[in-house]
C-alpha cells in the first residue's frame, strides 16, 4: 500500500503484477520482433541494401532488449520498469513504422521479385502495434475490463492464427497436397472464428455474460489446440527435412510459440472468469 502511494505521488499508476506482466510481455514479444527482422531481411532482394541494414539494426536492437529483460527479476523497481517499458515501446513503434514502410513499397510495386507477402508484412506490423499498445496500457494502468479484454484479445489472436494457416499453406511445396489442404482447412476454420468473435464484439455489452464468454473461450481453445499441434508436427517434419517447403525452421517454431501464447492467454481468461463467477 505504501509503495503504491509513493508511486502514485510520482505520477505512476501501478496495478497488481505490473513488473511481472511487463517483463512477460517484453520477454515474449522482443524475441518475436527480433525474428520478424530476420524474416523481413531474408525476403528482401540483394539490391535492397538500405532495407537489409535497417532490418539488421532492428534485429540487434530487440536482441539487446530481450537480453536485458531476461536480466531483470520481478523485484526490479517499478519506476525503472516503467522507464524500460517506455524505451521498448519506442523501439516497437520504430519497427512498426519500418514494417508499414516496407508494406507500402510492396503494394506500390517498388520491390518486384521480393519474397515478403504483403499480408505477412501487415501481419507482423499488427503484432508490433499490439506490443507497443500493450506497454502503453501497462504504464498508464489502463488495462481493459475482463470481458472487454477477452473479446479484444481473441479477435486479435484468432486473426493471427488464421494468417499463420494461410502462410503455411502458401510456403509448403504444392506437391505436399495433404498438408496444403490441412492448412487451407485451418485457414477457413479460423476465418469463421474471427467473424464469430467480431459478431460477439458488436453485440457488447449485452454479449458479455459469463456463459457466453466461457463458451467462446472453450470453442477457441479446441481450434487453437488443433492448430498448435499441426504446427508442432510441421515444425518437426521441417527440422527433419521430411517434407518439401520453403518454410524456415525458425518460422515454423515462431508460429508454434505464438499458438502456445494464445492458449496461455485463454487459460488465464478462463481462470479469471471462474474466480469472478465464484
Amino acid at each position: 500500500m505504501k509503495l503504491n502511494l509513493i508511486l502514485s505521488l510520482r505520477g505512476i499508476r501501478v496495478t497488481n503484477g505490473f513488473v511481472e506482466k511487463s517483463l512477460d510481455e517484453i520477454r515474449f514479444w522482443s524475441r518475436i520482433m527480433k525474428e520478424h527482422s530476420l524474416f523481413l531481411r531474408l525476403g528482401f532482394r540483394a539490391e535492397d541494401t538500405q532495407l537489409i541494414q535497417e532490418a539488421n539494426q532492428f534485429y540487434h536492437l530487440f536482441e539487446q532488449i530481450e537480453q536485458r529483460a531476461h536480466s531483470f527479476t520481478n523485484q526490479i523497481d517499478p519506476t525503472h520498469m516503467k522507464r524500460f517499458n517506455s524505451e521498448v515501446q519506442q523501439a516497437a513503434t520504430g519497427i512498426f513504422a519500418f514494417k508499414r514502410k516496407v508494406l507500402g513499397l510492396i503494394l506500390n510495386c517498388q520491390m518486384p521479385g521480393a519474397n515478403n507477402f504483403p499480408l505477412l508484412v501487415d501481419h507482423i506490423s499488427r503484432e508490433a502495434n499490439y506490443f507497443r499498445k500493450r506497454l502503453m496500457e501497462l504504464n498508464e494502468g489502463k488495462l481493459k475490463p475482463l470481458a472487454d479484454a477477452i473479446i479484444k484479445e481473441n479477435v486479435f489472436f484468432l486473426r493471427i492464427m488464421a494468417d499463420h494457416a494461410k502462410f503455411i499453406g502458401h510456403l509448403l511445396d504444392p506437391s505436399e497436397r495433404k498438408l496444403v489442404d490441412m492448412a487451407r482447412n485451418f485457414s477457413n476454420d479460423f476465418d469463421q472464428l474471427v467473424f464469430q468473435a467480431r459478431d460477439l464484439e458488436s453485440m457488447k455489452p449485452q454479449s458479455q455474460t459469463v456463459p457466453l464468454l466461457d463458451q467462446f473461450l472453450d470453442e477457441n481453445r479446441v481450434s487453437v489446440t488443433s492448430l498448435r499441434d499441426f504446427k508442432k508436427t510441421a515444425r518437426e517434419l521441417i527440422e527433419e527435412c521430411r517434407i518439401k517447403s520453403i518454410i524456415h525452421p525458425l518460422l515454423a517454431d515462431h508460429t508454434f510459440r505464438e499458438a502456445e501464447r494464445f492458449l496461455h492467454i485463454i487459460d488465464m481468461f478462463e481462470a479469471k472468469l471462474k474466480n469472478q463467477n465464484n
